[in-house]
C-alpha cells in the first residue's frame, strides 16, 4: 500500500470535540480517555480550553474506531501513523471480502481520495454498512487537495479517484486531467458545492461523474460500485491506443454542416456518419445524466455511457478519414469551406 501522506493544511484545527464525536462515531468521553491515556492525537486548545481537531485527526480517530471494533486494543495501535492504521484496516476488509462468493464483483475496490473529510466519511462504519459486504473499499492514497496530490509520488494505480471540492474553478479541468494521468486512473467521481456549467460540461465529456452536495452515502456507494462493475462485466473496444474514452471532439454545428455538404464520395456515408455521431452524443449525455441523477440501474447506465462514448470516438475517427479523403477542414468555422472541386 502506498503511504497516506498529510500536508500542512490537513493539520489546521477545524472541529470541536462534539463535532468530532459525531463524525467518527466515538463518544466524547472515550475520545478524552484516548487522548489522556494513549496520546492518539494532540489537538490544540483555545484560550477557553476547547479542543480543536483537524481533518487528519478526524481521519485517524475514525480508523482507530474501526480497528478497535475489529478487536485491536487502543493501547497497541493508538500511536501508529495513519498509513499503518489504513493498511491494517485494508487487510481486515480483504480477509472479509474473500469469504463472500461473488465472482462477478471485485472483492476490493481501491480508491484515491482528495479531501480528508471525504476520506473520513467513507471510513465510517455507517458508510461501510451502506457499501455492503460483497466488496470493500481500500484507500491507498489520501490527499488534502489537488496540488498536494500532484506533488506526491504515485506507486499504485487506484480503481477510482474521489475528489471533494467546494468551488470548482476553470483551472481545475487541467489539474484534474493531470492528476488522473499521474495516478493512472480513468474512473473519477467529483463531489462539489459550486461549479460553472462550462466546467461541468467539460468534465462530463471527459468521463467524470460530478455530483453536487449533498450526496447521500447510498448515492455515493452506488456510483462508486457502478463505475467499477462495468469494467468487470463487459469488455469495451479500445480507442486511440488508450483505455480512457476521449472527450467529444466536434460540436453540433460542425456535424450539421458535415451532414449537409456535398462530397465526391458516391454514397451517403458522410451524411450518415455525422448523424450517427450526433445521435451517439445525445445518447451518451442521456446515459451519463441517468447515472449522475439517479442510482436506479446505475450499473447499466454506466455501461451504456461507456459504450456510447467509445462508439462515438470510433465514428469520429471515421469522420476524420472521410474529411481527409475529401479535403474538408473540420474546424468549427471551416466545414464545407474548402471542398475539393467536383
Amino acid at each position: 500500500m502506498s503511504p497516506v501522506t498529510l500536508s500542512d493544511s490537513a493539520f489546521s484545527p477545524l472541529y470541536r470535540i462534539g463535532a468530532v464525536s459525531n463524525l467518527c462515531g466515538v463518544p466524547v468521553a472515550t475520545l478524552r480517555v484516548w487522548e489522556r491515556r494513549y496520546g492518539v492525537v494532540e489537538p490544540p486548545k483555545t484560550e477557553g480550553g476547547q479542543r480543536l481537531y483537524s481533518e487528519s485527526d478526524v481521519l485517524k480517530l475514525t480508523l482507530l474506531k474501526n480497528l478497535t471494533q475489529q478487536g485491536h486494543a487502543i493501547s497497541s495501535i493508538g500511536n501508529l501513523a495513519v498509513s499503518q492504521l489504513q493498511a491494517m484496516l485494508n487487510e481486515h476488509r480483504a480477509a472479509r471480502s474473500m469469504q463472500v462468493d461473488a465472482p462477478t464483483i471485485p472483492a476490493s475496490i481501491s480508491v484515491a481520495v482528495v479531501g480528508y473529510s471525504l476520506a473520513s466519511r467513507i471510513e465510517t462504519e455507517k458508510f461501510t454498512q451502506v457499501f455492503g459486504q460483497q466488496s470493500t473499499l481500500k484507500i491507498n492514497h489520501v490527499f488534502s487537495d489537488i496540488k498536494h496530490a500532484l506533488a506526491s509520488p504515485s506507486t499504485e494505480a487506484p480503481d477510482v479517484l474521489l475528489v471533494q471540492m467546494g468551488s470548482v474553478q476553470v483551472s481545475f479541468k487541467e489539474d484534474l486531467h493531470k492528476l488522473r494521468q499521474h495516478l493512472g486512473v480513468r474512473r473519477c467521481v467529483l463531489i462539489y458545492h459550486f461549479a460553472t456549467v462550462a466546467v461541468l460540461q467539460f468534465l462530463h465529456s471527459s468521463g467524470v461523474i460530478a455530483r453536487r452536495e449533498p450526496v447521500s452515502d447510498v448515492d455515493l456507494s452506488e456510483i462508486i460500485q457502478s463505475i467499477v462493475y462495468v469494467d468487470n462485466s463487459w469488455t469495451l473496444p479500445v480507442t486511440g491506443g488508450g483505455s480512457t474514452i476521449p472527450p467529444r471532439k466536434y460540436s453540433d454545428k460542425v456535424l450539421r454542416r458535415m451532414a449537409d455538404i456535398s462530397t465526391n464520395v458516391l454514397c451517403e456515408c458522410p451524411h450518415h456518419v455525422a448523424d450517427l455521431i450526433s445521435m451517439l452524443n445525445s445518447f451518451e449525455t442521456y446515459s451519463q445524466d441517468c447515472l449522475s441523477n439517479s442510482t436506479q440501474d446505475a450499473r447499466l447506465h454506466s455501461y451504456l455511457t461507456a459504450v456510447s462514448g467509445t462508439a462515438r470516438a470510433m465514428f469520429e475517427q471515421a469522420l476524420e478519414r472521410i474529411a481527409l479523403h475529401e479535403k474538408i477542414d473540420l474546424s468549427e468555422n471551416m466545414v464545407g469551406a474548402n471542398l475539393r472541386s467536383v
